[in-house]
């Protein structure tokens, strides 16, 4: 089972190295699309002997799709520079590629784990960002990335195979990059809903924060990850209030 492990950067200084750490004992090919990074990026790929290509921003759907178009083996594992295998997951990478039966022709298409966000010193392990369970390791000849501006996803045809072991996501460095974020994202959701034509009525941004805070905090337990389980909830609840808010400000102000 041959794997190339497929990584986009802008940037990534402060978490390539840790990623890179990370897979390199079960990386075939550590193959990296950036997209012209000014930082120390290039410096620490090129410790690594990694596979290194430079193409301009084109999106998050373009730019992964063009780490499976030059992916020197039938399998790719798609990792984020802020994301490295854990010990558990990397045994399980271990075992698969130890059986040397994923060929091509396995009836198999992929493989999905838990992600787990480090958030304040703490995993988060409840609430709506967990489970998070994505597809990683997959057949590129099967799978294709497709989606909007943001929050791109995975398509993937055939069985799907759950691992146990976690990726885990150093996402973010502080409140304040946390606060950005949210208004970074809602901004690209309401500008790619307005474009799609959707509209939000009078109550919908108090209605959909309320609902967003009482699931991840009560019904999905957020409240079991004590005070960052809390700020979690009252962060994203904020998020899905401004989405709703932006998008009725660009209704009102468009021609």
């Amino acid at each position: 089972m041959k794997i190339t492990f497929g990584i986009i950067t802008l940037n990534e200084e402060s978490n390539l190295q840790r990623c890179l750490e990370s897979i390199r004992e079960v990386a075939d090919e550590i193959l990296i699309v950036d997209s012209q990074s000014t930082d120390g990026t290039c410096e620490i790929a090129s410790k690594f002997g990694v596979s290194w290509h430079v193409i301009p921003w084109e999106g998050y759907v373009r730019q992964k799709n063009h780490v499976l178009r030059l992916a020197a083996h039938p399998w790719v594992f798609s990792i984020d520079a802020d994301e490295a295998l854990s010990p558990e997951l990397l045994q399980e990478i271990r075992l698969l590629k130890a059986r040397n039966t994923e060929s091509e022709d396995s009836e198999i298409s992929g493989y999905s784990m838990p992600r787990c966000v480090l958030y304040e010193g703490r995993w988060i392990r409840h609430g709506d960002w967990y489970p998070d369970r994505l597809v990683r390791l997959f057949q590129k000849s099967r799978a294709a990335f497709a989606g909007g501006r943001i929050h791109e996803r995975l398509e993937v045809q055939g069985p799907i195979q759950l691992l146990s072991g976690e990726l885990e996501h150093h996402s973010f460095k502080d409140s304040e990059d946390h606060f950005a974020r949210c208004q970074k994202y809602a901004r690209l959701w309401a500008e790619e809903k307005f474009e799609q034509g959707r509209k939000a009525g009078l109550a919908a941004p108090a209605l959909h924060a309320v609902f967003r805070w009482i699931r991840g905090y009560l019904l999905r337990g957020g409240f079991l990850d004590g005070s960052q389980g809390l700020k979690i909830a009252a962060f994203c609840a904020y998020e899905v209030f401004l989405k709703y808010s932006l998008l009725r400000q660009m209704r009102r102000v468009a021609p």
